[in-house]
């Protein structure tokens, strides 16, 4: 008997863990393929879910998944590790050591044989080399990150409140996770000053610095000038055309001005990992993505695929390539979960054909904008208020039916609302 196909799915982000659950599903259940999916947290979860996480308004518990409970009822393995290099050659994945916080090694740096490979690794902010940013600022770009955050977040509150003195933040970037990161912070210290001292939202003093010359550049100029205005009308200070020059322990230098704060975040730029560049000869642009064509296989070896905001695509009829969206790693996930299969029979791959169904944002519960993309009725149109709340909250239940199936899914959901009626709305403790 032959051995079976070895996929290994590197990254279990929103498209890594999506595609090992469908292949897992289709092929690794009948044997026809042994599918292994890498990652070096134990759990998933949704990315823009991840400020709401940070700020302490959504139950990490209830809304993670365990990957290796995931990964037997779908028919793949989970492995823990963090990619840290690829022989293409030799077709191996090189994967460095697993330590414990305290530095001890608890499994030694190892390889992963496949014969397919999907890099799904993700990204990060990117520090442009910003001096100091590395040092003083917190990431919200994994669920560790924001977990952490949030500790030293509540942390803060509490000093705060103890010393009678505010509580100042500054967000360096105003795409959509640093403008829905501060209306989180809002709305967290809203519903702390329900439990305690009234005073505790006056006390929030939020700074959002953008280099560009508005909020929300990838919408359209009416949905950040009303995002913008929601911001102020909360009590924030937004600027604009503000470029950061360096980061110290009191804050954030910029155009010979200084901005203090106490907490500083920094959700400017993405880029993949450094460790990409270049990665065993692949072609990769300056953010270290890895450059692909109309099938998601890089341009220099079909074996190995790249999907997500790891990847760069320019599809045609586009000027630039695709954004590093939910949206897109989803669709790239499915096209994969469809086509990989019949590829492995010796099928030619088909183009890969993105259908832009636009773009939401939620500024919590005080306001939410959705820019309708190229397909539908109603193209380039614009929806707000409960419309866009609801657009948003249906995205990640389509991914919870994508991972999980209607009915687990819907209790999903029916669970979600029972604790929201037993719990506190906001994390305390």
């Amino acid at each position: 008997m032959s051995q079976a196909v070895r996929i290994v799915i590197a990254g279990g982000g929103i498209a890594g863990i999506l595609l090992a659950t469908k292949l897992g599903d289709q092929l690794g259940r009948s044997g026809r393929a042994a599918v292994t999916l890498i990652d070096n947290s134990p759990t998933h979860i949704w990315k823009p879910m991840l400020h709401t996480i940070a700020a302490g308004t959504r139950d990490v518990q209830q809304e993670q998944i365990v990957y290796l409970a995931h990964a037997r009822k779908h028919g793949f393995t989970y492995l823990p590790g963090e990619v840290r290099g690829l022989d293409r050659e030799r077709r191996r994945v090189e994967l460095g050591e697993i330590r414990t916080q305290e530095g001890a090694v608890i499994v030694d740096a190892r390889e992963v044989e496949y014969d397919v490979l999907v890099m799904a690794l993700g990204s990060r902010a990117n520090d442009f080399g910003v001096p100091g940013v590395r040092s003083h600022c917190h990431f919200i770009d994994s669920q560790q990150q924001a977990e952490n955050f949030n500790v030293v977040l509540r942390n803060h509150i509490l000093r705060s409140v103890a010393k009678d003195e505010a509580l100042r933040v500054a967000v360096v970037g105003a795409g959509a996770t640093g403008v829905e990161l501060s209306a989180e912070l809002s709305r967290l210290l809203e519903g702390v000053s329900r439990y305690g001292d009234p005073s505790v939202r006056s006390r929030l003093s939020l700074t959002l610095l953008e280099s560009g010359p508005r909020v929300l550049a990838s919408f359209p100029p009416q949905i950040s000038a009303s995002s913008q205005q929601q911001l102020e009308n909360i009590g924030f200070r937004v600027m604009t055309s503000t470029q950061v020059t360096s980061a110290d322990a009191r804050g954030f230098h910029h155009n010979d001005s200084f901005v203090e704060a106490d907490l500083m975040v920094w959700a400017a730029g993405v880029k993949a990992g450094d460790f990409m560049n270049n990665l065993a000869g692949l072609e990769t642009n300056r953010s270290n993505q890895l450059i692909v064509d109309a099938t998601l296989q890089t341009t220099r070896d079909d074996h190995v695929f790249a999907v997500g905001d790891c990847a760069s695509l320019t599809p045609r009829g586009y000027e630039r390539p695709l954004p590093p969206t939910a949206q897109v790693a989803t669709q790239q996930a499915e096209y994969l979960a469809r086509h990989l299969p019949r590829w492995l029979e010796g099928k030619p791959l088909p183009r890969f054909e993105f259908r832009d169904f636009g773009a939401l944002v939620s500024l919590s519960d005080y306001a939410a904008y959705g820019a309708l993309g190229r397909i539908g009725f109603f193209k380039g149109g614009i929806i707000r208020g409960r419309a866009a709340h609801l657009g948003h909250a249906m995205l990640y239940r389509r991914h919870q039916r994508a991972l999980h199936g209607l009915g687990k899914a819907s209790l999903m959901w029916a669970a979600e609302q029972v604790n929201s009626l037993v719990q506190p709305k906001i994390r305390l403790a």
